[in-house]
């Protein structure tokens, strides 16, 4: 006889075991299936441990630039089998974490392969065989792996995806990287200040295409400035990959095809997710391209059945994945008799976006484009980091936040940030625009001196002609 449970949640990653643990606090009893590492691809192979390396690269970059501040640093070199060493056990330490997680909350894990039987049953093959278990609800949070190009296939020796590129077997000498959203660019930030020689090929127009294109610009002369070649509105056409390297033709923005070597490519072109051969198709689920159709509160067509992160419409980001899989558990928790919650739809408009390059990038809301494009009359901010005492103080005086308004209502529309430790401050515009806060509330808000956070004041001002510092 199958093992029942309230609800079973397929995957593990920052969707699956988050919602497993608010299903289990809200006194549901709760199962969760995972193929192969607690805490999924973000904890082990993805959002963790690539900031791990990237503070190792951030440090080293600190280290050769002591001498501006008042320090001598001498024969400093990077190890990187010390430095994916570090990074790998930050990602053990985690899922450590995660396994402990699961036993506080008395939730039962089936490690295997699991696959919907029905919208309320799972067969799960593991080392140990094939067993059934059933529930009342099951959370479909099976994730997302890269993207391959049909002419890029990686190989994990000369052709790379993140996986790869977190345990290198060796350090690239000459690297292309293919693509440059988050993924791509956090990975050529790395490998430039490790001492790669790195060249970014972005189709679109600019690079990191979905943030403010005042944000953009300032990374491509950024990032040139750091000894990046950047080609946007440039294809990659082919790969011939040999043992010693990549011999690879790209198609410039003036459609020409030059032929260049590397010695390493990463692929970062975008996600697929994790939605076939779980049995979905029997089921009649709604889907396009693999991408489950949901509710606000992660409901999918089919009765029982529930989907949150990746697998479900963007954006694609942990932090996305485990809100919705609070969602879903307070939702199903209502529909199983909780009078005591009461469930939220996702608000895909104040969901924050990070990239931990060199410098860092932080955005929510709308980009002052795509405001326009929705009618709206625009009242716009900018305030510089080199106006602020403390960047200057950190010798960081690179970058500058950007606030967009209704100039009608004075509704916060969206930030936009580059620079040092913007990932640390786009919270409070996260939490304004969760509250709907105005350009008034913001400016009567006092911000702590000095900390870089004053720029987030000082950029409400400047919408409104009132910045005091430039």
């Amino acid at each position: 006889m199958a093992d029942q449970y309230d609800v079973i949640v397929l995957g593990s990653g920052p969707g699956g075991y988050v919602a497993a643990i608010r299903c289990a606090q809200l006194g549901l009893k709760t199962a969760i299936v995972e193929r192969e590492n607690l805490g999924g691809i973000c904890l082990n192979w993805g959002c963790i441990p690539t900031k791990a390396l990237l503070r190792s690269a951030e440090v080293l970059n600190h280290m050769k630039h002591a001498a501006a501040y008042g320090l001598a640093a001498d024969n400093i070199r990077a190890d990187l089998d010390a430095v994916v060493k570090r990074s790998r056990g930050v990602a053990k330490q985690l899922n450590q974490g995660v396994t402990h997680l699961m036993k506080k909350n008395k939730i039962t894990v089936h490690m295997g392969n699991g696959v919907l039987m029905s919208a309320t049953s799972v067969e799960v093959t593991g080392d140990k065989g094939t067993e059934t278990i059933s529930a009342k609800h099951v959370i479909v949070a099976t994730g997302a792996r890269a993207r391959d190009l049909p002419f890029a296939k990686a190989d994990g020796e000369r052709v790379w995806t993140y996986r790869h590129a977190m345990t290198p077997k060796q350090m690239p000498t000459k690297l292309l990287v293919i693509g440059s959203g988050a993924i791509g660019i956090e990975f050529a930030s790395f490998y430039n200040d490790m001492g790669a020689e790195v060249t970014v090929v972005e189709m679109m127009d600019r690079v990191v295409p979905v943030e403010d294109a005042d944000v953009s610009a300032f990374l491509e002369k950024a990032l040139t400035k750091q000894g990046m070649k950047i080609m946007t509105g440039a294809g990659v056409e082919s790969l011939a990959v040999s043992a010693s390297g990549v011999k690879a033709k790209i198609k410039g923005k003036d459609g020409k095809v030059a032929e260049a070597d590397y010695s390493h490519v990463i692929v970062a072109v975008g996600i697929v997710p994790n939605t076939e051969n779980i049995g979905l198709e029997g089921l009649g689920v709604k889907a396009e391209r693999g991408i489950i159709a949901i509710d606000g509160y992660g409901r999918t067509n089919v009765k029982g059945l529930w989907a949150i992160g990746d697998v479900t419409p963007g954006p694609w980001l942990a932090h996305k994945a485990s809100h919705e899989g609070v969602i879903a558990a307070e939702a199903i928790a209502a529909e199983l008799g909780n009078k005591d919650v009461h469930p939220h739809p996702m608000d895909r408009a104040n969901i924050p976006g990070c990239t931990y390059c060199h410098p860092q990038i932080a955005s929510v809301g709308l980009t002052e484009a795509k405001a326009k494009e929705a009618g709206y009359e625009l009242k716009v901010g900018t305030f510089p980091f080199i106006g602020n005492g403390k960047a200057i103080a950190l010798g960081e005086p690179e970058g500058f936040v950007k606030t967009v308004f209704d100039a009608k209502t004075g509704e916060l529309l969206g930030a936009h940030m580059i620079g040092a430790e913007v990932t640390e401050m786009i919270q409070g515009y996260v939490v304004g625009k969760t509250l709907e806060t105005t350009e008034a509330e913001l400016m009567h808000t006092v911000f702590p001196h000095p900390t870089i956070s004053e720029s987030m004041h000082e950029s409400v001002l400047a919408a409104y002609g009132r910045a005091i510092h430039i």
